[in-house]
């Protein structure tokens, strides 16, 4: 697990008229403030990422469809410093994933259909200091493509 990383499992309470999907409540321990929550969808086999924020934190869940999300600690002064973190969200693994700021991470949509993330940020994003890298050619020791079990 990468320093400061957290995966809270999340609550969904189905009934007869459809599903309520928990996300975050201020009082939660791992809330760290509003400063806007968005939605993004990614298509099957597409990869959005690498981003990192310089000074926001993240908190993700995978409303609809199936992603897989990695992270990357390249801080100086990080005792995960170089490690990789692979989660795989969705319907049955329904989890916030919250992000400090300054980790690189990207997501895959898995499936066959477009998947949809909710991220609440700390900060507005206009306010954000992020920066990217495209998904395959940069120096992050990941490699986005199937891995044949």
């Amino acid at each position: 697990m990468i320093d400061g990383v957290k995966v809270v499992p999340l609550r969904r309470i189905p009934d007869e008229r459809g599903t309520i999907y928990h996300m975050l409540k201020a009082t939660d321990p791992h809330f760290s403030g509003f400063g806007e929550i968005y939605f993004s969808t990614v298509y099957p086999g597409v990869v959005k990422g690498w981003h990192r924020h310089e000074n926001m934190t993240l908190h993700y869940a995978c409303i609809h469809g199936r992603v897989k999300l990695v992270i990357y600690d390249e801080r100086a002064s990080s005792p995960t410093k170089g490690e990789l973190m692979e989660l795989f969200l969705g319907p049955d693994n329904y989890s916030l994933v919250v992000i400090p700021p300054d980790l690189w991470n990207g997501f895959k949509g898995m499936g066959r259909e477009p998947a949809i993330i909710a991220d609440l940020i700390d900060i507005p994003h206009e306010q954000a200091k992020s920066i990217r890298l495209d998904p395959h050619q940069n120096h992050i020791p990941y490699d986005w493509s199937v891995k044949e079990r």
